[in-house]
């Protein structure tokens, strides 16, 4: 691990900001690291209001697609709320189509199957359309690039209204309107929206005209903050209003859905971390071992016994793909170890009995094993299939862009992407790929590294500091939970291996004069030498509350030791 610190801010911006929160020094660093450097901001950071919210009409098109939705409304057309079979599309869809069905009977879903039709708008999805007499189509979370499907239903006269929050290409489709606040025509204030977000401001926009307020679309918020935490989006500026706001809804009073799921969790409140590893994998779990419909089934259903049958039904399917993932990724690591390529700069694996819903996490566990981009191919029909993940300052899609002409068709982030191919070019795909990023990632990057926001004593660690802390939240990127670091500690004698394996460390973290302070890391016990027989080491951690047997205590959370 590569410990970075974040540069410190002046002093005398810490003593002003300090001074004006009444807070002290430390905090007053984490926010000034955070970009709040007045007393105003803070106040937003803190609490969030639903009244900083954009207004909707600034986005390109909305006019437009809100005109269009009205028209067809007014008409008594056949509506399609279309969209990806991942949590973001899912709970797009699950957002537009509850709203628009709670004012108007003639509206559908449509999720495209991950097997037989692939990522985003399909020819297929289009011919049901036409079948079933449907004369506009939402599409949610995809469709930015969709440029010959699009055109495909022009020809069998359905408009195309896209919300999306990928990257265009150099063209766009021509649909009637694109909601994309990441198209190079749109001066909407905030670009980082998920699929869902921009499915939010398309029913802000539709209610404003209506005379709703933001308040009455409170309830949809609970599916704006699970999409927000599952899709990795930053959670600054507009994200963290919403997930803030939808996380209170999560916990206070969730749609029938997501109560379904919560009874079947030993919680009681969720944070986002709850959402992104306990909620999101479930939802995903539908389109990934079946259909995602049923995981839209789920999000829109209004009785809770029927709701309950969705949420056992979906918990068996994370069942299955835990098992299923384990299995692919030790193959995976295998196939790795046999051909001797552990000091490649890409890990590139395929095997065409891989289970598709299954290989964007393993292509995640294998970055997590090698650290380096990493992309896991399967067999889809006549071509092979791949999710891409890459590794912290490294743009894969970039990357993929630079192999395009092995490519036949890609789509994605910096940090995760999905690509087709034809059977023949993976061998060239793979040669060029590891080509393409040996030639322009930086070796450091290779190494994973832990921010530090700051250096503390363990006296400075207080029950304060820790509520203070909490208030930051919630967390995600461009607002990681504050980490820190503190040098010239010892063990006060307790350090010991636990868990399965003895695979995680405990020890008891003290300084000269304060008590010792209770620390876990979780696949650290590799590094009890290092703390053994009172040895003095420097360790970087969160602060977190550990509760055992009714007592609650501060404790560090380790993330690495030297």
């Amino acid at each position: 691990m590569r410990w970075t610190i974040k540069p410190r801010p002046e002093q005398n911006q810490i003593d002003q900001l300090a001074s004006a929160l009444k807070v002290d020094a430390l905090v007053a660093q984490l926010l000034l690291q955070r970009g709040i450097n007045s007393y105003e901001q803070a106040k937003s950071f803190f609490r969030p209001q639903l009244s900083d919210l954009h207004d909707p009409f600034l986005m390109q098109d909305m006019d437009i697609a809100v005109a269009r939705i009205e028209q067809a409304v007014a008409a008594g057309e056949n509506i399609l709320v279309y969209g990806d079979y991942d949590v973001d599309g899912t709970s797009s869809v699950a957002l537009v189509a509850s709203y628009l069905l709670e004012r108007y009977p003639n509206v559908a879903t449509y999720i495209p199957d991950r097997y037989g039709e692939g990522y985003g708008v399909s020819y297929q999805g289009i011919d049901f359309a036409e079948d079933n007499g449907f004369t506009l189509i939402i599409a949610l979370d995809c469709g930015v690039k969709a440029i010959e499907k699009v055109a495909y239903a022009s020809e069998k006269g359905i408009d195309f209204i896209i919300c999306d929050h990928h990257r265009p290409g150099p063209e766009l489709p021509k649909a009637v309107a694109i909601l994309d606040p990441k198209r190079a025509d749109c001066s909407y204030p905030y670009d980082e929206l998920c699929g869902c977000g921009v499915g939010f401001k398309l029913i802000q926009a539709l209610g404003s005209r209506s005379g709703e307020t933001i308040d009455d679309l409170l309830p949809y918020l609970d599916l704006v903050a699970t999409a927000i935490g599952a899709d990795i989006v930053p959670i600054t500026g507009e994200n963290r209003v919403l997930a803030y706001h939808g996380l209170q809804v999560i916990n206070s009073d969730p749609r029938i859905g997501f109560k379904a799921i919560i009874d079947q969790l030993d919680k009681s409140s969720l944070t986002i971390t709850d959402v992104v590893f306990i909620i999101a994998p479930r939802i995903n779990a539908a389109g990934r071992m079946k259909h995602g419909q049923h995981a839209v089934n789920l999000l829109t259903e209004t009785n809770l016994e029927k709701a309950q049958a969705f949420a056992k039904e979906i918990e068996q399917f994370n069942t299955d793909r835990k098992g299923l993932d384990q299995e692919i990724t030790q193959e995976a690591l295998l196939q790795i170890n046999e051909n001797k390529e552990e000091d490649r700069f890409t890990s590139v694996v395929y095997d065409p009995s891989w289970h598709k819903g299954v290989i964007g996490i393993v292509a995640s566990r294998l970055t997590e094993t090698y650290y380096r981009p990493t992309l896991v191919f399967t067999k889809s029909g006549d071509k092979l299939a791949a999710s891409a993940r890459s590794v912290k300052g490294f743009d894969v899609y970039n990357a993929l862009q630079g192999c395009a002409d092995c490519i036949e068709q890609f789509g994605g982030h910096k940090y995760a992407a999905g690509l087709t191919l034809l059977e023949e070019q993976y061998a060239p795909f793979k040669a060029q790929f590891e080509k393409v990023v040996s030639s322009t990632i930086d070796p450091a990057l290779l190494i994973p590294e832990i921010t530090v926001d700051a250096l503390i004593e363990l006296k400075d660690i207080t029950p304060k500091l820790l509520r203070i802390i909490q208030q930051f939240a919630p967390f995600g990127p461009g607002n990681m939970s504050p980490v820190f670091m503190a040098e010239e500690l010892q063990d006060a004698g307790y350090a010991k291996g636990v868990g399965e394996g003895e695979k995680h460390l405990k020890l008891a973290a003290k300084q000269p004069g304060v008590k010792p302070i209770n620390g876990i890391g979780f696949n650290l016990g590799d590094k009890l030498p290092l703390v053994a027989n009172k040895k003095r080491f420097s360790a970087v951690f969160g602060i977190e509350e550990n509760e055992w047997q009714g007592m609650k205590s501060l404790q560090l959370k380790l993330k690495d030791l030297k």
